[in-house]
């Protein structure tokens, strides 16, 4: 019997590895999409259209930006 639960618990880390991982490479591709809306903000000017769910009424954001941020030196 405790060798059955060892096994399950066992599996249980790995799915939640399994997860981590996944989770992992999803923020990273958000990191990505966000960076590369960014560089394009600093480039032209973007409007994203945005439709609520509960009243149907639409929103639009424009962003417009001028140059890109300069890094500051970390300390």
């Amino acid at each position: 019997m405790a060798k059955e639960d060892s096994q399950k618990s066992a599996l249980e880390v790995e799915d939640i590895k399994r997860h981590l991982d996944m989770l992992d490479q999803r923020l990273d591709n958000i990191d990505s999409i966000v960076s590369a809306v960014a560089e394009r903000v600093m480039n032209q000017p973007i409007a994203i259209n945005i439709t609520c769910p509960h009243c149907g009424s639409e929103v639009e954001i424009s962003i417009i930006g001028s140059k890109k941020p300069s890094k500051r030196p970390r300390k």
